[in-house]
């Protein structure tokens, strides 16, 4: 057999925003460790899906390069090392912390399994990733863990607890991606919103943005990843009505609008917690957009408990939704709870989605005719402030501002003719 050529290091990436951010870390200590002819798996765990798509990928990977050296890391290799030990695609199994640390890239290959008690590791570390390859936009890791345990969430065993980091950190890496040229900056980790309950002196997410946007007057764009809405602070709030550069989109992890299921998932909202959260918003932030993570098919959910969270997307008005069917993971409370069929998950979930693009086309013709702002994604491609696709007119670099004059719609997405 014709031996493949030699290649640099490449991260495949599976699932949320700060797997993103740690791709670029891992590809940057892959590559000053000089492997070559390596691909490394980045993984989900969030739904059994998630995991079965990894093992998918792990399996073309090693056809498409026989030869290569194959590391399965990310959050489904953290929880269940054992599972992907026994597939023959895989070399080595590095967990969550390991896959940061610069020295697991340098160590014999004969050492198959390095994952380490993630629930041992008490702090969190920033990375000062510098760039992030073909994006637009960058991602600050500020928090990593959660301390809660909802009855359907197997992440905590992947990330462990809840660990911030210091403002100070956060700062330095903003400063430096901005000095990059980067116009937008994402704030992310698992639960953002409990960020710097853990620090010395205390702090939280609102003092964190207010702090970093005065630190960085040319940063133009501050956007947040998913919020709990039991704990948003008051600085956020004050943040969001007082701060223009902090986007006018939101993004809440609900999960369901039916208060019985939320007490069953271990939630810490109820459904008027919502509506009065989306309200605050609107009434602080005028025309600002949101969108929700939402569980179709949880176990013991009968149709009029879905009823209630399908009617939550038209009252809370949410235009972009991340909707999973229930999937049950193993050693979760959830998981031995009476199950809703597979094929009422599937049909719900898809009840969900159509609401959601329908309320999506409301916010879309809300647009026409107005000039906005868009951050150039790809040469003819971007986003508003409100999160909102645009296909532009003209040809432009990616990650600068564009000004645009909105036409019309097509599909779910906005058409802007360049200024």
């Amino acid at each position: 057999m014709k031996s493949e050529s030699s290649f640099a290091p490449e991260v495949l990436t599976f699932g949320c925003r700060l797997n993103t951010y740690e791709s670029e870390v891992i590809r940057r200590n892959a590559t000053t460790a000089g492997l070559k002819n390596t691909v490394i798996v980045n993984t989900c765990a969030v739904t059994a899906e998630a995991e079965r798509q990894a093992r998918q990928a792990i399996r073309r990977t090693r056809r498409k390069h026989p030869n290569a050296h194959i590391i399965v890391t990310g959050c489904a290799a953290q929880i269940s090392p054992n599972a992907f030990s026994t597939m023959p695609e895989v070399d080595q199994i590095l967990g969550n912390m390991e896959k940061l640390d610069p020295a697991y890239f340098g160590v014999s290959r004969r050492e198959r399994v390095r994952v380490n008690d993630i629930m041992s590791v008490t702090e969190a570390t920033t990375h000062m990733v510098g760039k992030f390859d073909g994006r637009a936009r960058a991602f600050v890791q500020i928090q990593n863990g959660c301390n809660h345990r909802c009855t359907f969430c197997i992440i905590p065993f992947g990330r462990g607890n809840s660990r911030s980091i210091p403002i100070a950190d956060v700062l330095a890496e903003s400063q430096q991606l901005v000095a990059l040229g980067y116009q937008e900056i994402v704030l992310t980790g698992v639960d953002i919103a409990s960020y710097g309950r853990d620090l010395q002196g205390k702090s939280s997410l609102g003092t964190l943005i207010r702090q970093l946007l005065r630190a960085e007057p040319k940063l133009a764009r501050l956007r947040l990843s998913s919020l709990d809405p039991a704990a948003i602070d008051e600085e956020l709030w004050s943040s969001l009505q007082s701060e223009p550069r902090l986007m006018p989109h939101l993004h809440f992890s609900i999960q369901a609008g039916d208060d019985l299921i939320l007490k069953r998932m271990r939630r810490r909202h109820n459904r008027s917690n919502v509506i009065d959260c989306c309200a605050r918003a609107r009434t602080l932030r005028p025309g600002v957009t949101l969108g929700a993570d939402l569980i179709a098919g949880f176990p013991t959910e009968t149709d009029v408990m879905f009823n209630r969270t399908l009617a939550l997307v038209q009252e809370c008005e949410l235009s972009f939704l991340h909707v999973f069917p229930f999937s049950p993971r193993e050693n979760t409370a959830a998981a031995r709870m009476p199950m809703v069929p597979t094929e009422i998950r599937r049909a719900r979930a898809a009840q969900l989605r159509a609401a959601g693009i329908k309320m999506r086309a409301t916010i879309l013709h809300r647009n026409l005719d107005r000039q906005v702002e868009i951050l150039v994604e790809q040469p003819s491609q971007g986003r508003t402030k409100h999160y909102i696709p645009v296909r532009l007119s003209t040809t432009e670099r990616p990650g600068t501002l564009q000004q645009a004059h909105i036409v019309g719609i097509e599909g779910e997405t906005l058409v802007g003719e360049t200024l």
